[in-house]
């Protein structure tokens, strides 16, 4: 039987985002240009991409699934849970609140020290404070892997895109925590659009 939710919303968290290397190590200085360069293209998309809508597919480490509908613009993101419930995970300006109304319940945290605070920084910047610990190119795809300097073995965030005509775009976000726990979101059908309403990731719990 699948573990309550929040319990794993934490994990999610806690965790280091599609594969946890044995050792977090920083793609070194000596790193081919390609590699600089297609880090580079991931921030300008993370920074430049407003109005992302995308229908996920979430995984928990014990292989359960839920979906629904995935929001994102740079630094905010909101995912609007269908199944297994119509729950609600909101994060934007260094927070997190997290509403299952099966439970009535609220969970509140920062995500200063938490992988998914990676993906919203604002503006996102793959050095200094995060460090970038893989860079794979394949056919029409590209996957880079990032965690904290400052505690690289923590967990692992881990974004996947597809790499069409030199366009990116997000299909895949994994996180890995210490414990080698997995959670993972696939995404499908994304597109892209003016920027989403300021009031969509409003923390207020009554939204």
């Amino acid at each position: 039987m699948k573990p309550a939710f929040p319990f794993h919303v934490r994990r999610l968290m806690a965790g280091g985002l599609l594969m946890l290397l044995g050792a977090c190590q920083a793609v070194p200085d000596s790193a081919t240009l390609s590699q600089k360069d297609e880090i580079t293209r991931v921030e300008h998309y993370l920074n430049d991409t407003h109005g992302l809508g995308a229908h996920f597919v979430q995984t928990w480490p014990d292989g359960g699934k839920g979906d629904g509908k995935l929001y994102y613009d740079p630094g905010r993101l909101r995912l609007d849970y269908t199944t297994p419930a119509a729950m609600k995970l909101t994060a934007a300006n260094g927070h997190l609140v997290f509403i299952d109304p099966r439970r009535d319940s609220v969970t509140r945290m920062s995500l200063g020290h938490q992988p998914l605070g990676l993906l919203l920084q604002q503006p996102v910047h793959l050095d200094g404070a995060i460090v970038v610990t893989a860079v794979q190119h394949g056919t029409n795809s590209l996957q880079i892997s990032m965690a904290r300097s400052d505690s690289p073995s923590q967990g692992l965030l881990t974004l996947g895109f597809s790499d069409i005509a030199g366009k990116l775009s997000l299909i895949a976000i994994e996180m890995t925590d210490v414990e080698r726990q997995h959670i993972r979101l696939d995404l499908d059908g994304a597109h892209t659009g003016p920027a989403w309403p300021d009031d969509l990731f409003s923390l207020n719990t009554s939204k």
